[in-house]
Order: structure tokens, then C-alpha cells, then sequence
């Protein structure tokens, strides 16, 4: 997510590093970065299981008149984000940020109307974290939650009583443990687990929704503590994680596994694709 100007400084870095007799290989999808490469490897045609395949190699020309290839559809214009033909009105309320000085923040103000999607933009280095994260982000926080994280220098900021909520989206890793996964961190873990105990086979036995949890003792698999593989100690070496032996990876025991909704035991059903399971 490089800003353009900063977009043609790589890129003449990295020619400078072709020219210098080196191979440059880069994982990328930004336009400027695909028009200025000698020679594009197209994956596709599309994500997750629907990719996996080479579908277009060779100058961007020959990207472009592949068909199959929705990176050459962008390229030749075919299709295109389009653009909004109405922008919001927003809800008339403003956000002002007074004097910030954080970094290097020039003792400016800066007006955020609110109800519309606002963005802020710039070449890197040029202030934008500094001013959301930093300032905004960490002061609403202290008012709205007493976070305890001190904000960047300012005079304050006018209208945080218009909203009751903040949330920063960042890059942060969502899991906090290793087995934390899709369905255990959006909260569908706890209904998966209440229908599989509601399942007749399930009440017969007596199961509890916990015995579908990996996490604790009854359904798991206690050889590998439900984590579905052991890690071996490599003296001088990194660890080594193998397949758990005795669930083959799939974190339950054998009863647990008995249980089927559909067909599918738990382990099946935390196998699937989001498209799959819907």
C-alpha cells in the first residue's frame, strides 16, 4: 500500500538492482509495480481453492490477452472499480483535531466529518499514523474505555462525544493463542459445538457442547493436547512440529470423532472453507 510517489522510488530501486546483473522477484498487485516488471507470473484464477495455477506467463501483453486471467482484465480496462456516482452527505457532525504536534505534526488542525468514509492519505513518513493511531485513536480510547495507552501531544479533540465507539483495525495478529482459528476468534465455534451436543447420537451419550472443545479434556485428543500435531525439541537446531499419530492431525478423539452432523464429524466440519460449510 505504497503511496505512487513512493511506488516509482522502488521501482527505480529495483531496477537499479537488475541492472546491476541480479534477479528481482516480488510478490505484488500493484499496477505501476506489474507495468514496470520485465516479465509477470499470473496466479489465479482465483483464491483459496479456486486458485493454485500458473494462469498467464510471460511480458504483460501476453497477461493482458489471456482471458482467463482477472489480473489481465483489470490491466486492458475490462473491468475496474467503479467509482461512486453519489458520494454521502455524512450526518452533518465534525471531528477536530486541535494543535497536534506529535513527531512530526506541524501544530495543525484537522476536521473529520462524520457518517462518511474518510480517508486519510500521503506520501509515507508524512504524518498519517501519527495523527489516527497515535492521537485520535488512542485519545477516544482514553475516553471511551480508559485505555491507559498515553495519546500524541495535542490541544484536544472537539465532538468525541458524537460517537461511542472506536475500534482500530490494524495488522496485528487476531488469534492470541496458537489455537485460536476463524470460527473461535468470529464466535462460531460456540454455536458449531452446541448442535453437534444436540445431535441425537450426541444426547445419547450424554456429550456436553465441551466435548466438542479442543481445548479442554473429554473430547480432545490427550496425546497431543488437542493441538493436532507435537512439537519435537531439536537440540541446536529449530523445533520440529509433526503430525499428532494418534488423531492424525485432527485434534479429537475417537469418540468425539463418532459424532456426525450431515455426515461430518467436528474435525470435517472445522476443515471446511467458509464456502463449503454455507
Amino acid at each position: 500500500g505504497l503511496h505512487p510517489a513512493d511506488d516509482a522510488r522502488l521501482i527505480r530501486t529495483l531496477d537499479r538492482l537488475r541492472d546491476l546483473g541480479n534477479t528481482v522477484l516480488i510478490v505484488e498487485h500493484d499496477e505501476a509495480m506489474m507495468r514496470a516488471a520485465d516479465h509477470l507470473i499470473d496466479m489465479g484464477p482465483g483464491a483459496g481453492e479456486h486458485g493454485g495455477e500458473v494462469v498467464a506467463a510471460g511480458a504483460i501483453e501476453e497477461v493482458m490477452a489471456c482471458p482467463r486471467s482477472i489480473t489481465g482484465q483489470y490491466l486492458r480496462g475490462e473491468r475496474r472499480i467503479p467509482l461512486p456516482a453519489h458520494r454521502r452527505e455524512g450526518n452533518g457532525l465534525v471531528l477536530t483535531i486541535k494543535g497536534a504536534r506529535e513527531n512530526n505534526l506541524k501544530n495543525i488542525d484537522v476536521h473529520i466529518p462524520l457518517g462518511k468514509f474518510v480517508c486519510i492519505t500521503g506520501v509515507s513518513g508524512s504524518g498519517k499514523s501519527t495523527l489516527i493511531a497515535e492521537i485520535l485513536y488512542k485519545k477516544a480510547a482514553q475516553l471511551l474505555y480508559g485505555a491507559k495507552d498515553r495519546p500524541g501531544q495535542c490541544d484536544g479533540i472537539l465532538g468525541l462525544d458524537h460517537i461511542d465507539k472506536v475500534v482500530n483495525i490494524d495488522q496485528s495478529p487476531i488469534g492470541r493463542t496458537p489455537r485460536s482459528n476463524p470460527t473461535t476468534y468470529t464466535g462460531t465455534f460456540t454455536p458449531i459445538r452446541e448442535l453437534f451436543a444436540s445431535v441425537p447420537e450426541a444426547r445419547l451419550r450424554g456429550y456436553s457442547p465441551g466435548r466438542f472443545s479442543f481445548n479442554v479434556r473429554g473430547g480432545r485428543c490427550e496425546a497431543c493436547q488437542g493441538e493436532g500435531y507435537i512439537e519435537i525439541e531439536m537440540h541446536f537446531l529449530p523445533d520440529v512440529t509433526v503430525p499428532c499419530e494418534v488423531c492424525k492431525g485432527k485434534r479429537y478423539n475417537r469418540e468425539a470423532l463418532e459424532v456426525t452432523f450431515r455426515g461430518k464429524n467436528i474435525a470435517e466440519v472445522l476443515d471446511m472453507t467458509a464456502e463449503e460449510a454455507l
